[in-house]
């Protein structure tokens, strides 16, 4: 249940419909779990639904990848079968999600090992008037 909350909050952040967001979900969780490390991926995975933990899953003394915003989005994009505009907007609704249902302290630890384009992903964007 608290996983097709998940979606349902990627689905309304990023404006697309169920069977997009999850494919957003899963591809920018999966993407997420490579450039981070292993214990850091566990840590998150551990906060999330049982069902999406498998796409966090990572042997724990595992190095993270070492790739830019560009290879961020592009793997998102391609795995989500997505255009890279939808890429970078759903990948930014999943992070904000993972954000609220990790809590801030989690969240923080992880995003430290990311370059600074992909933290700014998880900023919410302000609503206009």
């Amino acid at each position: 249940m608290a996983e097709l909350k998940f979606f349902d909050k990627v689905a309304a952040r990023a404006s697309v419909p169920d069977d997009t967001a999850r494919a957003l979900t899963e591809a920018t969780l999966r993407t997420l779990a490579e450039r981070i490390s292993g214990g850091e991926a566990a840590d998150l995975a551990g906060h999330v639904a049982h069902e999406l933990r498998p796409l966090l899953a990572r042997a724990a003394q595992e190095e993270p990848e070492v790739f830019a915003y560009d290879e961020f989005l592009r793997r998102v994009a391609e795995r989500a079968g997505v255009e890279p505009q939808l890429a970078e907007r759903g990948a930014g609704a999943v992070l904000q999600t993972l954000h609220r249902v990790v809590g801030h302290r989690e969240f923080e630890r992880a995003l430290a090992q990311l370059p600074t384009e992909i933290q700014a992903l998880a900023q919410p964007v302000p609503q206009g008037p």
